[in-house]
Parts: structure tokens; sequence; C-alpha cells
């Protein structure tokens, strides 16, 4: 068996780190910027060949690569507790990184895809439905998100009074609904459906105009504003 060139005997613009320092980041592929986070592989395979495989797993898919925890990555051979605490938390800034980014931007929401940008963090990566919902001023700008309440694999509940309390306390004038699929199918529930429709009624009684309802999947979402369900 051909013996494998370790990463240190590749020419040089093959490297990662120095691959980084000539291109730049963007020259590099994904399992390029993992081989940095690990630094080295195993015996059989280079830190890029063995990032290749992890991401392979997962479809090369980094929203679902986000959901593995420390044992699940600890399973690859040449992954231990430190490697894997640096792919979570690399990952972790990414998604922070995104919605600060909007919010850097402008804090007013214009488009479902601004109010997915900012809530894509809180839950792209939960294997568990939770619900949240922003709360916004007569500009539309973001007062505050707020979770509303966890629950199991395929459900959760929201109290439109929990919800309302909260935007009356906030003075907002409308909000933004959202929850996410851990199964990352969109496609919205007819308890979603109903929800949607009984917070939206409850909203025009007390002048709070209920926006969208945006259902999260890993790396994408369903609107109920942008597919006239709201």
């Amino acid at each position: 068996m051909k013996e494998k060139l370790p990463i240190s005997q590749w020419a040089e613009d093959d490297r990662p780190r120095e691959k980084l320092l000539i291109k730049g980041k963007g020259q590099l592929s994904k399992a390029e910027l993992i081989a940095i986070l690990i630094g080295i592989g195993n015996r059989e395979e280079s830190a890029v060949e063995l990032s290749k495989r992890i991401l392979s797993s997962v479809n090369n898919n980094l929203a679902e690569l986000s959901k593995l925890g420390v044992v699940e990555l600890c399973k690859f051979n040449g992954i231990g507790p430190a490697k894997a605490i640096s792919i979570i938390a690399a990952l972790e800034i990414g998604r922070r990184r995104r919605a600060d980014d909007v919010i850097q931007k402008s804090k007013k929401i214009k488009s479902s895809k601004d109010v997915f940008d900012v809530i894509y963090a809180e839950l792209s990566d939960k294997n568990h439905e939770e619900f949240w919902i922003l709360l916004l001023d007569r500009a539309n700008q973001i007062i505050k998100k707020i979770n509303i309440s966890e629950g199991g694999l395929s459900g959760t509940i929201a109290d439109p009074k929990k919800i309302f309390k909260l935007a009356l306390e906030n003075n907002s004038s409308s909000i933004i609904l959202a929850h996410n699929h851990p199964s990352n199918n969109l496609k919205p529930s007819d308890n979603d459906i109903q929800l949607t429709k009984t917070i939206s009624k409850a909203g025009k009684t007390l002048e709070i105009n209920v926006l969208d309802h945006i259902i999260v999947g890993s790396d994408n979402y369903f609107s109920f504003a942008d597919e006239s369900l709201i």
C-alpha cells in the first residue's frame, strides 16, 4: 500500500494554512477549513482526508455537522474531545456571526430572509422543537427576540396569552413567530396552521400585527407570509 504523504510534505499552496495565507480564506474547501481546526489526522488519513470523511457522514452539510456533539465526533478515528470542541466552537461562532451581521447592518426586518438570518442561530441545530417570537416596533425594528417554549421531537406549545403579554410589556407594535422542525421537513402541520390563525386573530383584537411565521430547518425556511398563509 502506497504510504500517504503528511500535509507538511505537500506542495506549499496545497497545505490548508499556507493556502489560506497565499490565496485567501475563500479559496479553501470546507474540508480544508476543518483540517485547519483539527491540525492532524490519523495514521491512515491526513487532516484533510479525515475532514472529508466527517463531512461525508453529514452529506457535506455544515448545518447538519453542527448538530453533532463531542461524543458523535469522537467516533471518528483521530478526533478527540479537544478537536471535537474546536469544531463545535467554530460552527457556533459561524451561526452567531450570521445573526449578528444582520442586526449590525440593520435591525429593521424587511423580508422573511431577514427573519431567518436573525433566528437561524437559535433554531437551526436543535434536536427538539422550540418556539420563538421577534418583537418589533412601528418601524419593524427588532426590540427583542424571546424563547417562548421548548418541546419534543414532534412539537412544542406556544401560549398566545404569554406571547401577547410579552408584546404588551415591551410596547411591541407587531410580532413575528418562529419555530423549528428538527426533521427538516418545512411543510407546516395542521397544528402550525391553526396556531398561526389563532395568534393572528388575537393580534388583530389587540392591534398587534402578526407579520409572519417562520419554520426553520437545517439551512432553509418556510414563510407563512411568503406563501400568503397569514
